[in-house]
């Protein structure tokens, strides 16, 4: 068989497992890895924390596939060709003891994404990968004869390649979008995923580091609910059940340009009447003791007292005093909080986009362009995004596996 030249164009996750499957399937083959930034794998680096959470366990495929808002279909069967479970035998049988957290997400056993850059690095190096940072991919044309593609690099050079794999990122990475739509593609707009949400109510910036086991989130004239522990932070709130309501919503929130109003739920294991008839029997039992200061459990002692204040209630108020009125509008601002949104921000350091190339222009069977031969997409070019997890990392492993093996014409081996 005779020897490809292959360009993979981004150097984080998709694109760096891509390069290794492809070079470890097919060592023949020219491999180059063309990353824009001086610095391959960024992304890797600071993700988790800087632990780097490399996928997420005890899901069958199924279950799996509907932690993904965009993507959830098209990705089971890929995930049957290259599932989490090999993904994580692959990284111990490459030097990472892996670990799994009672949440079900992965981290190496160091805690230290430098680990997984380090294994990834060095593999693609052993393989005979050529790693060029600083080298960004500018153009692609097709070649007039043949199916290979000629290329202009950020640094003013010019290479051909047989086979050509867009693995550039989500909405911060212009490249890639904008040489897919050249080649014919067509980009489901990016807007951000993953994101905290500013609340500019006061009573609710007096307790950052404030958290909450559960609650139920919805936003009034929309189908999104989410329910899930809640961090109150300086700007806002954040936590699991913020970061899957942001996800659901990414497209219907920039709609509304992240202003909106957002229903919290603070009990949502408890329904109204019981909230309401345990608050009656308080005026009974316990008259004397100030509302403020005796809260429902598990409802934090400092949360409760400013949705006392926030539904018009004195801190001086005990149960006997407590009217009619200010006992159901208690009630109301705990199971139905409507609060304020203005804006939002980043989860930690870590960009997550929706949007990217249309998934019915793809072949995941390959991950093979339908509308241009030997052209290939991984990562989040796709329009395909997870919650957090892990799960973004994963459908990063399997789409650059299903591409590294296809561009090296051989089937991938199981590993699990």
């Amino acid at each position: 068989m005779t020897a490809e030249r292959i360009v993979i164009a981004g150097g984080g996750a998709a694109g760096f497992f891509a390069a290794i499957a492809c070079a470890e399937a097919r060592p023949g083959n020219q491999i180059l890895v063309l990353e824009r930034s001086s610095q391959f794998l960024s992304k890797v680096r600071i993700s988790g924390g800087g632990r780097c959470n490399v996928t997420h366990t005890a899901l069958d495929s199924r279950t799996f596939s509907s932690r993904y808002p965009r993507g959830e279909r098209t990705l089971l069967a890929a995930f049957h060709r290259f599932s989490p479970e090999e993904t994580a035998a692959w990284f111990q049988t490459h030097g990472v003891p892996l670990k799994v957290e009672q949440d079900g997400r992965v981290f190496p056993i160091t805690d230290s994404s430098g680990t997984v850059i380090d294994c990834l690095i060095g593999q693609a190096r052993s393989a005979g990968v050529q790693l060029l940072a600083g080298r960004g991919l500018e153009k692609a044309i097709r070649h007039s004869r043949g199916g290979g593609f000629d290329l202009t690099v950020a640094d003013g050079t010019n290479l051909s390649c047989d086979r050509l794999l867009l693995a550039t990122g989500g909405a911060r990475s212009s490249g890639g979008p904008r040489i897919a739509e050249a080649l014919g593609h067509t980009i489901e707009p990016p807007v951000p995923s993953l994101f905290s949400l500013h609340v500019p109510a006061p009573w609710l910036q007096s307790l950052p580091g404030v958290s909450v086991d559960e609650v139920e989130l919805t936003v009034p004239g929309t189908k999104l609910r989410e329910r899930g522990a809640l961090l109150i932070t300086h700007h806002g709130v954040s936590g699991p059940a913020v970061l899957r309501l942001s996800a659901w919503g990414a497209r219907a929130l920039a709609e509304m340009r992240y202003r909106f109003a957002l229903r919290i739920n603070w009990l949502p294991t408890r329904d109204e009447a019981a909230v309401t008839a345990e608050l009656r029997q308080r005026r009974e039992t316990q008259p004397k003791r100030h509302v403020a200061t005796d809260p429902i459990a598990p409802m934090p002692g400092r949360l409760w007292e400013q949705l006392v204040r926030s539904a018009g209630i004195s801190a001086e108020t005990i149960w006997t005093t407590l009217t009619r009125s200010q006992l159901l509008g208690l009630v109301r601002q705990t199971m139905h909080c409507e609060l304020p949104v203005d804006g939002k921000s980043l989860n930690k350091d870590e960009f997550v986009t929706c949007g990217g190339v249309r998934l019915q222009e793809v072949n995941f069977k390959t991950m093979e362009s339908r509308l241009v031969p030997h052209l290939y997409f991984a990562g989040e070019l796709l329009d395909i995004d997870g919650i957090t997890g892990g799960f973004n990392f994963q459908s990063a492993w399997t789409t650059g596996w299903i591409a590294g093996h296809a561009m090296a014409d051989s089937e991938p081996a199981t590993l699990a």
